[in-house]
């Protein structure tokens, strides 16, 4: 069986062969094992798809390694910095410009770049101008709230918490096209309630998506494990069996510490993400409901 395909190609030195590594590196590729023997090393760079292609007809001019990637114009950009750090050391008058060709389009709706980081090494950069060429049609939701009914099941215990998640919640809701009469807010007593309240909204069937909100702290609360999986089931249940989305935003940490940094103190707000999700769910149910159709 077939198991990969390698293109082996000597650097002559040992100084080209760390400038060509220290280029493949800066451009995102990840490293392979490579091997470093006393006789010889090898730095081995790695791409999910690799083809062995021929071709019949008109071909443009290209380098002889071709390199697919999703993002040309950030993939120049970062040639073009890495060029102009690292200019040779022999060519004094050498500019980056001169060993950088610019993006232009090709006949098989694509556009490309050539890039030679070592005089003789020179390699093309393509991506289709089509975003979806090649890869699998996905269904997916937009991010966009108009015309949406939500709720949003909030906890009032921790609400030092609790009270930044709904505030974050409500930002993305009306960021993204919702109308404040669209959004209904509930409030329970603790994290154990939400499961209750989501459904008794959901059995309703006036909204199209809930988002459910709560803190729990290990720390302050004996029988945390037994209270979480309570809380997931219950919400996991009343999403699969009323149909309705259900976002999942009850905060599960150590500390009181670790859950505020999740609210908004540090890397972002967890409310905010599960009102995205809602919305995104809200989108992603109305297209299959159609088809699939966009």
């Amino acid at each position: 069986m077939i198991k990969g395909i390698s293109f082996l190609r000597s650097a002559g030195t040992a100084a080209v062969y760390d400038r060509l590594a220290s280029f493949f590196s800066a451009l995102g590729f990840a490293r392979g094992k490579g091997w470093n023997e006393e006789e010889s090393r090898g730095a081995a760079f790695l791409a999910p798809l690799g083809n062995l292609e021929f071709v019949d007809g008109r071909f443009p001019p290209t380098a002889e390694v071709l390199v697919e990637v999703t993002a040309l114009d950030a993939i120049h950009q970062a040639a073009d910095s890495w060029l102009r750090a690292n200019p040779v050391q022999d060519q004094p008058g050498d500019a980056a410009a001169a060993r950088l060709s610019p993006i232009t389009d090709t006949h098989w709706k694509s556009r490309i770049f050539t890039v030679e980081p070592e005089p003789g090494f020179a390699f093309s950069f393509w991506a289709w101008t089509d975003p979806v060429r090649g890869k699998p049609v996905a269904v997916e939701g937009d991010l966009s709230a108009a015309g949406m009914r939500f709720a949003i099941v909030v906890a009032r215990w921790n609400a030092v918490v609790t009270d930044r998640l709904l505030e974050a919640a409500l930002d993305a809701l009306l960021r993204s096209g919702a109308t404040r009469n669209d959004i209904e807010v509930v409030r329970v007593p603790g994290a154990w309630e939400i499961p209750s309240a989501a459904r008794a909204i959901a059995n309703q069937g006036k909204v199209d998506a809930i988002v459910t909100l709560g803190c729990l702290l290990r720390g302050e609360t004996a029988h945390y494990e037994a209270i979480y999986n309570e809380v997931a089931r219950g919400i996991g249940q009343s999403q699969q069996e009323t149909g309705i989305p259900h976002s999942f935003g009850v905060l599960t940490c150590e500390t009181l510490e670790q859950a505020l940094n999740r609210a908004g103190i540090k890397g972002g707000n967890k409310g905010f993400e599960a009102a995205v999700a809602a919305i995104e769910m809200v989108s992603l149910h109305r297209k299959l409901q159609q088809g699939g159709a966009a």
